[in-house]
């Protein structure tokens, strides 16, 4: 077992080599350009939300099963749209606070890393047997979590296989550097 503290260094080199190759994914490669989409009629859409809160809303809306089993929610969802919507605060993006609430998501990915890896390996482990368990861990806490909004929220399946592919390269950055700077502590 190793003490999470004698892995500090690999925690805090992964996640900034994953936050720099995530703006590498999101500015510089062309793979996700085609995620987005504009809505036919943007100006009308605008107008129709103007006003509603920050949240996340559904279109059509029943607030419960029952509800939607009513036969005119029912003809809603059968004439559709249907769509999940995530409406955010009006006013500029403010990319500061998403980049460090972004580092902070990677390094607790990297510090949960830390304890799996620290756990599950002693000082003797070599190379291979780190990267395999800190790199599974790591792409499992980066790319998982989003399959269930392709399944429960209609994200299309093309922008889930992206973002998993992303994941595992974050992941072998990761799983590379533990296993680089794995403590020996003979």
């Amino acid at each position: 077992m190793i003490p999470i503290m004698s892995l500090w260094l690999p925690i805090v080199l992964s996640a900034v080599l994953v936050f720099l190759a995530s703006a590498l994914v999101w500015m510089a490669l062309p793979h996700h350009k085609t995620d987005w989409k504009g809505l036919p009629n943007e100006e009308a859409a605008r107008s129709a939300l103007k006003g509603v809160a920050r949240g996340l809303y559904a279109v059509p809306f029943a607030a419960g099963m029952d509800l939607s089993k009513d036969p005119s929610v029912a003809k809603k969802f059968e004439e559709g749209p249907v769509a999940h919507i995530t409406v955010m605060p009006a006013g500029p993006i403010r990319m500061g606070g998403m980049l460090v609430r972004s580092f902070l998501f990677y390094l607790a990915v990297c510090v949960g890393v830390a304890y799996v890896t620290g756990r599950t390996l002693d000082h003797t482990a070599d190379y291979l047997a780190v990267f395999r368990v800190a790199g599974t861990t790591a792409w499992f806490a980066f790319g998982l979590g989003v399959i269930p909004d392709s399944i429960w929220f209609g994200r299309p399946w093309s922008s889930t296989v992206k973002h998993l592919a992303d994941s595992l390269l974050y992941a072998l950055l990761v799983g590379g550097v533990f296993g680089w700077r794995w403590p020996d502590m003979m």
